[in-house]
Parts: C-alpha cells; structure tokens; sequence
C-alpha cells in the first residue's frame, strides 16, 4: 500500500459520509423504488465505514517499513529512522484516529442497541398496565390480537415497539376516527415494521451517524431511511386494504407522535406518503440500476481494499 491508496480511500470515506447521502436525499426516484433505495443506503454507509477504516489501515501500513533484515519491522525507532519523525508522527496519529473512529463505531452500536431497548421496555410496562382493549363497556372491533394495546387518548395515536415482545398501539381517537378498513390498514403498516424488523435498520444508522465526525457525517442518510421504511411499510398495508383506506387513516393519525425507539403510522412525512398513493407504484428499471449501484458500491472498494492486504501478506510471508 502507499499514501496514494490512503488518500483516494479517505476522499471516498468522505464523499459517502457528506455530499453523496445530502445529494442522494433531494431525489425522488427512491419513492418508486423503496426497497432498492434502502439497499442503497445501506451500499452507501458499509462503504463508507470500510473506505475510512482501509484510509487508516493504508496509513498504518506504510509503518510496516523493511529492517536489517528486509522483513517488515514494527520497531518504532527503526520506522523512525526510514521514514523520518514527522512523517512517522503523521501515520501513527492518522492509525490512532482510525482506531478510534472504529472503537467509537463498536460503541455507538452497543449504546444505540442498549438504550433502544431499555427505552422499548420501559413503554412496553407502561402501555401493557394502561391498556383499555379489554374493557368490556368499550368495543373494539376488529382489535383483538394479543400484541395490541389501546390508549385511553381522544387523540388518533397509533405506533408499535418492535422486539421480542412486540406491541401495536392504538388510541381510542383511532378506533372511534377510523373504520373498519382503515384500522386494519393501520394494523398492516405498524405489523410490516415489525415483521421486516426496520428498527434494526434504523439502529444501524443511527449508530454510523454517531460514530463519524460531526464535521463530516450527514444526518440526510438517517432521514431518508426513515421515510423509505415508512414507504415500505406503506405498501404492505395497500395490498392488503388498496391505497384508499390507508390514504386517510394516514391523514387522521398525521399528528400522531410515539417514544422514541417506536415507530409511528403518521408523522412529518405523512403529505408526500399519501402523494405517493396516488401516483406510480415501483418501476423495475429503477430498482434493477438502484441494486446495480449497490453492488459496485460494495464491491469495488472491498476489491481495492483486499488486493493490497493480499500483497502485503504475501510480502510478509514470503520474506519470512
């Protein structure tokens, strides 16, 4: 590896880090193609972290300078000696940085996963000890699964908590605003979200958005994924009910708020949902070149940042 390969990583780190996610964001192709967009996204931010990490890792690597011998030497003074204190101060701080931004990543994961939770747990109790869906002097019809909860709320509320122990909670604004099709439309978009598992998705961004520099992250990627899951869950709910009854049970939760860790029917995003209701469904085109994309996102740096690792090993072994 040489310093060539370490700056044309971390140009690519943080390229897929700020401008692409914030140009990436203003499109609107991704509404007719949810799910490949999502992939996407996800091509975006794994070749972000790899293309920072082989940045420091091409940096570090170049400390690997030959000794006496000609073999590698991980000596600091006889790396000194070759390349000079104030290049080796460079390396080690670029190495040190990298190594902290991947300890931050670890971290981020583990702080996002483990507040996540408590916070989903802490509801759960809550909405398990308000729940009104079995009161007899109230009838909720079409409401008696065991993962549902109602909320004594005039308020049409309605979000779920995904897990292990999963729960879809309505309001009684819902019940008493929405008809029989409309709550089963609302039903169909809160259980999507809990069987294609999005808050897993949207941990793992949230987390990458923590981990990288503030000066050089993008909260655009965060965003969009978060409407593309609502899109997602969306369409699952219209081949169930048709777009009609999702459009206003949309309209009627629009202001509806949920935790944090819960994810909810209506929102900021509602208006361009219940546009995109109305008007073209996927395009396959979109979805073939979006899928596309996404392979040579991920394949061409991974390519690159094994190659000279492969070198480099080969170096290693053969000097031995």
């Amino acid at each position: 590896m040489n310093s060539t390969t370490a700056l044309v990583f971390a140009v690519l780190a943080l390229l897929l880090a700020g401008p692409v996610p914030a140009v990436f964001s203003r499109a609107t192709w991704p509404y007719r193609a949810p799910r490949a967009a999502l992939v996407l996204w996800q091509a975006i931010a794994i070749a972000a972290v790899l293309s920072a990490f082989s940045s420091g890792l091409a940096i570090g690597g170049l400390l690997l300078v030959p000794g006496p011998d000609g073999r590698p030497t991980t000596a600091p003074t006889d790396e000194i000696e070759a390349l000079g204190l104030p290049l080796w101060i460079l390396y080690v701080v670029v190495l040190a940085i990298t190594l902290s931004i991947g300890a931050k990543l670890v971290f981020s994961f583990v702080q996002v996963f483990v507040r996540t939770r408590r916070r989903r747990a802490r509801h759960r109790v809550l909405v398990d000890l308000l729940d009104r869906s079995s009161d007899s002097g109230r009838p909720f019809p079409g409401v008696r699964n065991a993962d549902i909860r109602v909320l004594d709320a005039v308020e049409p509320i309605a979000y779920c908590l995904p897990g292990l122990r999963q729960r879809v909670v309505l309001s009684e604004g819902v019940l008493t605003n929405l008809n029989r099709s409309e709550i089963t439309a609302i039903l169909s978009h809160e259980r999507s979200h809990l069987r294609s598992r999005h808050d897993l998705v949207l941990e793992a961004f949230t987390a990458v958005n923590e981990a990288f520099p503030r000066i050089v992250r993008s909260r655009s990627a965060l965003g969009s994924v978060q409407l593309l899951v609502e899109l997602l869950a969306d369409d699952s709910a219209v081949k169930v009910t048709g777009p009609t009854p999702l459009a206003r049970a949309l309209v009627t939760c629009a202001g509806s708020t949920a935790p944090r860790g819960a994810l909810a029917a209506g929102g900021p995003s509602t208006l361009i949902r219940v546009r995109r209701l109305g008007g073209a469904r996927t395009d396959i085109r979109i979805s073939i070149a979006a899928y596309l994309a996404a392979a040579i996102i991920l394949v061409l740096p991974t390519i690159f940042v094994a190659m000279p690792w492969l070198d480099e090993l080969g170096r290693l072994l053969g000097s031995s």
